[in-house]
């Protein structure tokens, strides 16, 4: 484990998919991030990559062959090596081996860069092209949030604040797939109340949100998050069946559609990186 601090907060990242596990604020002693309770979701925050979703069937074709990649991609369950650390950041890196190369027949560099300034921790996704072929790849972040409950607050009490959408329109999952059908959630003041019923049918999936920040708050006390993204043309929000987290989702990139023609390159949201090319992301948590 790696651990991070400043005077106002403090975070543990795992080796194993460069991974968030604890975010945590030292006035407070309150925890952010879910606990990764393996009876309804045993992960913090995955990194998505090299695709962001499932594959129909599991199953892309590339160059003429056929490759399988299980959903959300390999990386969350690779060791990283660790380049830089000091007391406030942390760079993690994974390349290609000889098992991803088996499933995605790609030269990458991926990285995640972990920082945390004030009450703020920000990660960066960092994928570069080392080859002299395009790099076709997708990524994103899954961070799951603590809606925790007690004898003052229920799961009913936290919501979502939205900082740009009135409305929220989705597209509804047809298996792992997304479907062409979509409806729409109005929202009252930009906020949308967390009920344990609003994920019984698997995960909001937003491809026009105007928003730019989610805040999680509730209704009884004063503490939560500013979840912030920018340059994140896809987005989900989740949660497993009746556990008491959120996950805020910002992707670049997005599961087949179920009319879609497994062809790697004409997958929805599907970056192409030339040669030598770099790619950068970047999300943040706030914490107040």
């Amino acid at each position: 484990m790696i651990f991070l601090e400043n005077e106002y907060i403090k975070a543990s990242l795992s080796t194993k998919g460069a991974e968030l596990q604890n975010l945590t604020s030292k006035e407070t002693g309150k925890e952010y991030l879910w606990n990764g309770n393996p009876d309804y979701w045993g992960k913090f925050s995955p990194i998505l990559f090299p695709i962001v979703g499932a594959l129909k069937d599991n199953t892309y074709y590339y160059g003429d062959k056929e490759y399988k990649l299980p959903r959300h991609g390999f990386a969350r369950d690779n060791e990283f090596s660790l380049e830089l650390i000091s007391h406030t950041e942390a760079l993690f890196t994974l390349t290609q081996n000889e098992e991803t190369l088996k499933v995605y027949p790609f030269n990458f560099t991926l990285q995640l860069h972990y920082k945390i300034i004030g009450t703020s921790l920000f990660c960066t996704y960092i994928v570069l092209n080392p080859d002299d072929k395009d790099l076709l790849f997708s990524v994103g972040g899954h961070p799951a949030f603590s809606a925790s409950t007690n004898e003052h607050i229920d799961y009913d009490d936290y919501f979502l604040e939205f900082n740009k959408d009135e409305s929220l329109i989705y597209h509804k999952l047809n298996g792992d797939l997304i479907d062409d059908e979509t409806d729409i959630i109005s929202l009252s003041n930009h906020s949308l109340p967390l009920t344990h019923n609003l994920f019984y049918k698997d995960a909001l999936v937003f491809k026009t949100l105007k928003s730019d920040r989610i805040s999680l708050k509730n209704h009884k006390d004063s503490h939560g998050l500013h979840f912030n993204f920018k340059n994140f043309p896809f987005f989900g929000i989740w949660a497993a069946k009746d556990a008491d987290f959120v996950c805020l989702e910002p992707w670049c990139g997005i599961a087949d559609g179920i009319n879609h023609n497994q062809n790697l390159k004409d997958k929805e949201g599907i970056i192409t990186l030339p040669p030598k090319g770099k790619s950068e992301r970047i999300w943040s948590i706030e914490c107040f």
